[in-house]
């Protein structure tokens, strides 16, 4: 069985499991320091809402690609692609955003976390509602992102989900570590190294939605000839231009180690013009973005114990 395509949903869960995992473990911090405990079920119940959520989210996503499939029987064919591209550019715009965003904000996440904290608690009555509502959003947040990653790679089955699975229990474990066992960390390379692992497999999934594109455009164009004008270009391709790699006898990527390098670099044994041209400007403007965001930081190693 290939475990390749877990990979990516490992990273991106893990990642953002992680980032989680720092909201719960500042929230349990404060709460124990403001001698609050009592709240820690709502913290709890938050987490498990958050987790349950993303699934919800995920299956009525699920249910609405195929009742949109099934809508139309004629153009079932250009409906599944198009989705999965249109999916794969949401999936692109939220990690991105998450990736620079939350680098931007790592200095300033613990004071935006007990600023917010403290809002909630002043609500008196109504505090162990408002510590499940912050808690149960963050987890939502991080969750959906992985969801949609997951639904735009629904055709490589169940194997995705393990990986998300095996990150969730990873970001769990590195959360008790940090918050449990006082173990210290240095987070900010942690970010730094999934961060870098993020961008190329995001980057991955624009030459993905390229190609979802294209076969939409190239499926509409043969059902409606009237709308053969959708393909640019002839030949192997509708809207990616001409062929410009293809490693197909030299470096497969459905076998190893190729199968790997497209789970985590977004290597393709085949690539197109526009698929090499948006690949290489996503890398450099967001990468830019990134590595501007981390200069900006200083270096931190996180401690717990800081509220005992």
């Amino acid at each position: 069985m290939d475990f390749s395509s877990a990979l990516p949903t490992f990273v991106i869960t893990l990642r953002e499991g992680v980032e989680a995992a720092l909201v719960v473990g500042i929230v349990l911090a404060y709460l124990k320091k403001a001698e609050q405990s009592q709240l820690n079920a709502w913290v709890f119940g938050g987490v498990a809402a958050g987790i349950i959520g993303s699934g919800v989210v995920g299956l009525l996503f699920t249910r609405a690609i195929q009742a949109l499939s099934a809508f139309n029987a004629k153009y079932a064919p250009v409906i599944e692609p198009l989705l999965k591209g249109v999916i794969s550019v949401i999936a692109i715009a939220l990690l991105t955003w998450m990736l620079v965003w939350m680098t931007q904000q790592a200095r300033q996440l613990k004071g935006l976390v007990e600023g917010e904290l403290g809002t909630v608690l002043r609500q008196d009555q109504r505090a162990g509602w408002g510590v499940f509502g912050l808690i149960s959003v963050a987890v939502l947040r991080e969750g959906f992102e992985t969801v949609l990653f997951i639904i735009a790679n629904l055709q490589q089955g169940l194997i995705p989900v393990l990986g998300a699975i095996a990150g969730l229990v990873g970001a769990v474990v590195i959360g008790t570590l940090l918050f449990r066992w006082g173990v210290q960390m240095n987070i900010r390379a942690f970010f730094q190294f999934m961060g870098v692992l993020l961008l190329l497999i995001v980057a991955g999934l624009v030459i993905s939605a390229l190609k979802s594109f294209d076969a939409a455009a190239g499926t509409l164009a043969e059902i409606n000839p009237q709308l053969a004008f959708l393909c640019v270009y002839g030949g192997r391709s509708c809207i990616l231009g001409p062929l410009v790699w293809d490693a197909t006898n030299v470096l497969p990527d459905n076998q190893f180690p190729g199968v790997v390098l497209k789970a985590l670099l977004g290597y393709r044994e085949k690539l197109y013009l526009v698929q090499a041209i948006a690949y290489c400007l996503f890398l450099s403007s967001t990468g830019f973005m990134y590595f501007q965001s981390l200069s900006n930081q200083s270096g931190f190693r996180f401690r717990q114990r800081e509220s005992s």
